[in-house]
């Protein structure tokens, strides 16, 4: 169980209100699934996504999975266009295009984002970081390739598949069917 710090309430607050003004802001609507001709290094014409700069991520992500991928924001809970989502298929980074999570790990975990028990082959694609924002500590998830943010997991997953929980933003990830 996580518990928010008295002294963090008031950092966690304005996080949630800065969220929702770029979830606002967004020129998207969040019942769009974006798919793999979305990915950002595909827009920009280049292979290698750690020799993209920020201004020329700014050009191709819209404004709420600017703030989310490349400033560690968080998209509003329920609002994302994978959250209720449960097709059979994979999804990508957003920004890069690498495959991060599978729909097979896919579950409804009823915490407002897209939820897995588990990445690509053991955390392939995905690294984790040390969160000490909002006055907890969490493990955040970022893209190997292009360090974008992903969401965080955290231990309260399903035991029968390793019982931890990937809580994703929608706006991370593109999907691609199988």
């Amino acid at each position: 169980m996580h518990v928010i710090a008295k002294s963090g309430m008031g950092n966690f607050v304005s996080s949630m209100r800065s969220s929702l003004r770029s979830l606002l802001r967004s020129s998207s609507t969040m019942s769009e699934k974006p798919g793999p001709d979305d990915i950002g290094i595909k827009k920009l014409g280049v292979t290698n996504a750690k020799e993209v700069k920020d201004e020329d991520w700014k050009k191709v992500l819209d404004p709420t999975t600017y703030a989310v991928t490349r400033k560690a924001d968080t998209e509003a809970p329920f609002t994302g266009a994978y959250d209720k989502f449960f097709e059979k298929g994979r999804y990508r980074c957003v920004c890069c295009g690498v495959e991060l999570f599978n729909s097979d790990s896919k579950y409804w975990a009823g915490c407002g984002w897209p939820a897995f028990s588990n990445s690509v082959d053991n955390d392939l694609n995905v690294k984790r970081i040390v969160d000490k924002s909002h006055g907890m500590t969490r493990t955040e998830v970022r893209c190997k390739n292009c360090d974008a943010h992903l969401g965080h997991v955290f231990d309260d997953g399903p035991e029968d598949k390793g019982g931890e929980r990937y809580c994703i933003n929608s706006v991370s990830m593109v999907f691609e069917q199988m």
